[in-house]
């Protein structure tokens, strides 16, 4: 899936044939924010354009403009990886959980 950028926020992007149009919406937020444009320049406008329009109806109603989370992930992964993830943590000597969050946050860290 392509992806647009902009103040930290993401924007997926799609196209339909029927409409001959690209379109998308602002992720990580609560509500729908949705943008399009009959080229990438239009749409990469458009998005900017939506994006800030999000962010100044944020502050002029004074609610946080993200998506709140709870922290709480519920990941389907094989047996196989499960079982191997058990017995890492067990080594360890640390839960489950515990390996799996220092995993995510080591690859989070390796991106920046």
């Amino acid at each position: 899936m392509n992806t647009l950028t902009y103040k930290g926020y993401i924007g997926t992007v799609n196209f339909s044939d029927k409409d001959n149009v690209f379109f998308g919406k602002i992720e990580g937020i609560d509500g729908l924010v949705n943008f399009e444009g009959e080229s990438v320049k239009e749409l990469t406008n458009a998005f900017h354009q939506a994006v800030d329009d999000y962010l100044e109806y944020c502050t002029m109603e004074g609610i946080e403009p993200r998506k709140s989370y709870s922290g709480t992930l519920n990941v389907r992964i094989s047996p196989e990886t499960h079982s191997r993830i058990a017995i890492l943590a067990k080594q360890m000597g640390i839960s489950i959980n515990a390996f799996i969050k220092e995993a995510l946050d080591k690859q989070l860290a390796s991106m920046l």
